[in-house]
């Protein structure tokens, strides 16, 4: 018969739980963290109180009380001294930021990534931007590790992209490779960028709250990143949430994963374009395009809008049947789609919803933005730290 856990687990544990509200949540009373957490004030001052010994949070009075008494003293992560560095390679552009803790932005670079890039040359410039963010770091600051998050399958064991029809790379040890390029970056976890975008969408953006959510991202292709139970699932080795790939046209155009008809190739970049008579086009500029043609009246841009949306409302509303989710958010490209065309995804997804799964949905726009994948590939070098912080 196992023995309970010990009080030096339990501690650890209660550390652990501590960190993580104040990371997800920002400045909180102990007044408050005694509340939520369930502790008592004389344990939440021990908690806190160690936390701030290790450098992790700093504790002062609120600026403004209105309460006679002592004020409860403020803990706020310490986000300029403890952070890390965030990556994401996504269809046409690469983009690094350092992230402090508490999920704040620190320091940020971007640049364009022109399609057809090898991986050599896309992890290149993102070490680059790594060390040039170095060079701002605060003397003494602590540095927890790194998380990239990609445009592709990728597998969670050692972070190999398996699949990335859209970047055109296929077994591809990206994580491997870019902790060669930058040298002593030390742990870098890769991720999906949808399922990234989905743990902070989820923990402190439109979905935060809500335990069942699919989040939909949308560029050439459709990634999505799905939350059930409070939990992300990913599947057996990572590779859930594929919903792009799900057939939804058998006699429709081929997908680039080769297959045909998948739904992607329905609601993606390449299928709005050519609708709207611009297939010459690619990219996101050409895509807000249309969607602003389509907004400002014109025709042909309002027709393949249209369209697109009917297939999102079909996908939308077959993944809700499956998932039961309280939430559906729109990122990527999708957002700006999704904005022009929102009755009509809404229309389509009741026809094919159940009742019973829809009547609660509510649709949804990131409230991150763009930002989710950076700040989600950051919350990939966290768990670490947030799982044990005396580590």
């Amino acid at each position: 018969m196992r023995a309970g856990p010990s009080q030096e687990e339990v501690r650890r544990h209660n550390l652990g739980t501590l960190l993580r509200y104040v990371h997800i949540h920002g400045a909180t009373s102990r007044a408050e963290l005694t509340t939520k957490l369930g502790l008592n004030r004389s344990t939440i001052g021990a908690l806190t109180t160690e936390l701030a010994a290790a450098g992790l949070v700093t504790e002062r009075p609120p600026q403004q009380t209105r309460r006679a008494g002592r004020p409860s003293l403020v803990v706020r992560p310490e986000s300029s001294q403890v952070y890390a560095y965030a990556l994401a390679i996504e269809v046409d552009r690469l983009r690094a930021a350092r992230v402090g803790l508490g999920g704040r932005i620190l320091d940020r670079r971007e640049t364009d990534r022109p399609r057809g890039m090898q991986v050599i040359d896309a992890i290149q410039p993102l070490a680059g931007f790594i060390h040039e963010m170095r060079m701002d770091v605060p003397e003494g600051a602590r540095y927890v590790g790194g998380g990239l998050a990609v445009a592709g399958m990728v597998r969670r064991d050692d972070g190999m992209v398996r699949l990335a029809p859209t970047i055109g790379w296929v077994e591809e040890p990206v994580g491997e490779a870019l902790s060669e390029e930058i040298g002593d970056v030390g742990p870098l976890i890769v991720g999906n960028i949808a399922d990234v975008s989905a743990l902070v969408e989820h923990s402190r953006g439109a979905a935060a709250g809500r335990d069942n959510v699919i989040y939909l991202y949308g560029d050439v292709g459709v990634g999505g990143g799905i939350i059930a139970g409070g939990r992300r699932v990913t599947g057996h080795g990572g590779y859930g949430g594929e919903v792009g790939h799900m057939v939804v046209n058998p006699k429709g155009r081929p997908c680039s994963c080769g297959s045909r008809g998948c739904w992607e190739t329905e609601i993606g970049e390449f299928a709005l374009l050519e609708l709207a008579g611009r297939g010459h086009l690619s990219g996101r500029e050409a895509v807000l395009d249309v969607v602003d043609a389509a907004m400002r009246g014109d025709w042909e841009a309002q027709q393949a809008v249209r369209h697109v949306g009917d297939w999102i409302g079909l996908g939308v509303g077959n993944l809700i049947n499956i998932f039961n989710p309280e939430a559906v958010i729109f990122g990527g490209t999708l957002r700006d789609v999704y904005l022009v065309a929102a009755a009509q995804i809404r229309s389509r997804l009741n026809e094919v919803a159940l009742p019973a799964c829809r009547e609660h949905v509510r649709l949804r726009t990131p409230e991150l933005g763009t930002d989710a994948a950076l700040i989600g590939a950051g919350e990939l070098a966290f768990e670490r730290l947030l799982a044990d912080p005396l580590l």
